[in-house]
């Protein structure tokens, strides 16, 4: 767990600080979403049947604005609707990625707010789902984005 947790910083300082001083930001920003990812296959949980109280995203303030002050040049970019209708032109949908990895930290630091205020399992557990459900798409469009954009 603490290998996830560090990647979670690591990710998450670009939401939390405004105005980083680090060189080569993209590069460690895609170096530690594929750690994300690759920790998504090594993550194992027991089930945790406890009810806990729920995490209050209004904590966290200012990510989108700090995420823009430290990656300039991102933006907008299109995504076809449907990749797999290659007979048929499909229309483009636009894909925001300040939007992405707003939301990928949000869930990495409901991770965190987890392992801290609930348990291990709960966390892990909390992890995989919305990885499977959410951060995983915005993880690869916000890849793919900084690929395109080299």
């Amino acid at each position: 767990m603490k290998e996830l947790l560090d990647q979670i910083n690591e990710i998450s300082k670009y939401g939390l600080i405004k105005n980083l001083n680090e060189e080569n930001k993209e590069k460690n920003l895609v170096k530690n979403l594929v750690k994300i990812y690759n920790s998504y296959f090594q993550i194992e949980y027991e089930f945790d049947e406890n009810d806990y109280p729920e995490f209050e995203k209004t904590e966290l303030l200012n990510i989108r604005e700090n995420i823009e002050s430290n990656f300039p040049k991102f933006g907008f970019y299109k995504i076809a609707n449907e990749i797999s209708e290659i007979e048929n032109e499909s229309e483009n949908l636009i894909g925001d990625s300040i939007d992405d990895l707003t939301d990928i930290i949000f869930d990495l630091q409901e991770t965190k707010w987890r392992t801290e205020n609930t348990s291990e399992n709960d966390a892990k557990w909390f992890y995989k789902f919305t990885f499977e459900t959410h951060t995983k798409n915005h993880l690869i469009n916000l890849l793919n984005y900084i690929n395109q954009i080299k």
